[in-house]
C-alpha cells in the first residue's frame, strides 16, 4: 500500500458546458478514462471533456467530503474556484 498519497477533487467542463465533479488518486489516469468514454455515463454522453479545476487532499475521506460539498454547489458557485476567485481549502488531515 502506498503511503502519503494524495487524493484529488476535480471538475471537468463537458462539451455542453455542464460540469462534472469527481475524486481520484490519479488525475491523469482518470482524465484519460473520461476522455475515452469509460467509467462514467454522464461524461461519456458529453465528450469531449476538459479538466478545469483540481485540488489535492491528504486523505480519501477529505477528498470525498469535498466532492460531496462541491457537487451540491450551484453552477455559479462552481465557477468561483475555476476562475481562481476562491482559494482551495487547506487539508489538515494527515491520515
Amino acid at each position: 500500500m502506498r503511503r502519503n498519497r494524495l487524493f484529488y477533487l476535480y471538475v471537468l467542463r463537458c462539451r455542453d458546458g455542464s460540469f462534472y465533479t469527481g475524486m481520484t488518486d490519479d488525475i491523469s489516469a482518470r482524465l484519460e478514462e473520461h476522455r475515452r468514454g469509460v467509467g462514467n455515463d454522464y461524461t461519456r454522453r458529453r465528450l469531449p471533456v476538459f479538466l478545469v479545476y483540481h485540488e489535492p487532499h491528504a486523505s480519501k475521506r477529505i477528498a470525498r467530503a469535498r466532492e460531496r460539498q462541491v457537487k451540491g454547489w450551484s453552477r455559479r458557485k462552481k465557477l468561483l474556484p475555476i476562475r481562481g476567485l476562491l482559494p482551495p481549502p487547506i487539508s489538515t488531515d494527515s491520515r
